[in-house]
């Protein structure tokens, strides 16, 4: 079996290794793949992973040999499951490896905004401190999470994990999805439509993958519904924010702050309007990115291969023929 890895160096890149995989096939893994050579380099491989290489129509059209897909993330909508269909191609993904490290995540840019502990550190080592006529000072108000309103859009184990840690802060937690979700045994947690939870919620987190139908889900016309001075928290997909109404809306004061680990383009090599912008905080995508997270993100992707080998295909996002 030939199996090829266009982009293994963000996952992988030298702590883990790929021993358990080269014992399946063929295999060659190339850290990156740019645009054009992602045809040549699968060439006639029946077994192509992908972390962020969008994979077309055009390009499994012209990979003929191709039959399986792995995506070595959750998230599937770089790969057209449509066309990978047509072609009988198997699509799977990683469902739940980054729960724990996307909740940490989650929480470390919430208490940023309301804490400013990155902020406050960097002011105590310039100085100011030291030269302080009082025992303490803050640059900025400081909020208390306990009694606030965390609005959770996406209700899967991640934005679970995310209500259990928000109870434990003291925070009653409204909560929508797309499917219908069980919250019974989840004090403090209640499940509510989209237009009660944008009007109620001090706190907005994004827990939902990206769809045709939630693309720029936080606009101007949502955003306009919020509370005066909300948080949002996107540790999903940057497409499902427009930024350019995000940062308008920060300058204006109507969004107290946003902090998210994703963008609509990434690497943001043209810019993005948030970053600079006042209040907001940007990481680089890696709330997935602990080495334990990433151990369990590969040793669940070669399991997938295996289990496709053998006949029994597990985490499929696909119909297949």
């Amino acid at each position: 079996m030939k199996i090829v890895v266009l982009d293994g160096y963000a996952a992988n890149p030298g702590d883990i290794g790929w021993d358990e995989l080269f014992t399946l096939g063929d295999v060659t893994v190339y850290d990156r793949t740019p645009p054009e050579l992602v045809v040549e380099r699968i060439g006639d491989a029946e077994i192509a992973l992908v972390n962020k290489i969008f994979l077309s129509d055009e390009i499994m059209r012209q990979c003929k040999n191709l039959k399986y897909l792995g995506i070595m993330a959750t998230g599937y909508n770089i790969i057209d499951t449509r066309a990978a269909s047509a072609y009988g191609i198997t699509v799977c993904n990683v469902p739940a490896y980054s729960t724990p490290s996307v909740v940490q995540h989650t929480f470390a840019l919430l208490l940023e905004l309301c804490i400013r502990t990155g902020e406050h550190a960097e002011s105590v080592k310039n100085g100011k401190w030291s030269a302080c006529p009082d025992f303490c000072y803050w640059e900025r108000p400081l909020v208390e999470l306990s009694g606030k309103a965390m609005g959770l859009i996406g209700f899967g184990q991640i934005g679970k994990g995310v209500a259990k840690v928000a109870t434990s802060f003291g925070m009653d937690v409204l909560a929508c999805a797309a499917r219908k979700r069980d919250s019974s045994g989840m004090d403090g947690v209640r499940l509510t439509d989209i237009e009660e939870l944008l009007s109620s919620s001090d706190v907005i987190s994004l827990h939902c993958p990206l769809t045709g139908d939630n693309k720029n889900l936080i606009c101007k016309k949502t955003i306009d519904r919020m509370r005066d001075g909300s948080l949002v928290i996107n540790t999903a997909r940057g497409g499902l924010v427009n930024e350019t109404d995000v940062a308008d809306a920060l300058l204006s004061g109507k969004l107290g702050g946003y902090a998210a680990d994703v963008l609509t383009d990434e690497p943001p090599a043209n810019g993005s309007p948030l970053i600079g912008m006042p209040n907001c905080y940007i990481t680089p995508h890696i709330a997935w990115a602990p080495l334990e997270c990433r151990r369990r993100l590969i040793t669940e992707v070669v399991k997938n291969v295996r289990c496709f080998i053998d006949g029994h295909p597990q985490n499929v996002v696909n119909k297949t023929k």
